[in-house]
């Protein structure tokens, strides 16, 4: 018995250690990113930076590729839960409006971040059975502002997601000019703001 109460508390902490070790890769990973950008984020360098062989990191994520994955689904969780808060802020007013101005703002106080999960070229599913479930949870966020538009609310969601994600994109690169703003988010709020 005590044996068995042994292994399982062994078994335990080395599942802990496990984890704490992948989130100070990925920690250590958009760390870099940040500051260096995501070609400066090898496994060599998160090696040196978390004082890691480079198989620990292997073992962890497969790959350079895997590491970006893991940051990117971490992404989505993130962005889903500022989405979320968003929708709760929005009792009062158009969730519409809210959930578009959370977006936007996620994507310019996390550029990184944002850049990963949606710029680089990583093989995260994307609307498949094998979709993670962050990012299944951070789309559900959109989907419910278009739930009461029937068999068009997937598409119509995804519209204002392209959309929001135009702006994002465009506001980041410096295609569109800052002084339109809230004039374009205002105008697409209105273009989709269906009665509910």
């Amino acid at each position: 018995m005590k044996t068995e109460l042994g292994d399982n508390r062994i078994a335990e902490r080395k599942l802990r250690d496990k984890q704490a070790r992948r989130a100070q890769i990925i920690s250590a990973a958009r760390r870099i990113a940040e500051l260096e950008g995501w070609p400066n984020v090898t496994v060599r360098r998160l090696s040196d930076e978390i004082s890691y062989s480079q198989p620990v990191l292997y073992a962890h994520f497969g790959s350079r590729e895997g590491v970006l994955a893991a940051v990117a689904v971490e992404g989505f969780q993130e962005m889903g839960v500022g989405l979320e808060r968003a929708w709760k802020r929005a009792k009062r007013g158009n969730p519409v409006e809210s959930v578009a101005a959370a977006y936007l703002e996620f994507a310019a106080t996390s550029p990184a971040l944002y850049e990963v999960m949606f710029s680089l070229s990583l093989s995260v599913p994307f609307g498949e059975a094998a979709t993670p479930p962050e990012l299944r949870f951070a789309f559900s966020q959109l989907l419910g502002l278009f739930e009461g538009q029937g068999s068009k609310s997937e598409v119509i969601t995804e519209l204002f997601w392209a959309s929001l994600h135009g702006i994002a994109e465009l506001t980041r690169t410096k295609r569109l000019p800052p002084i339109r703003q809230k004039e374009r988010v205002r105008t697409l709020v209105e273009l989709f703001s269906f009665p509910r």
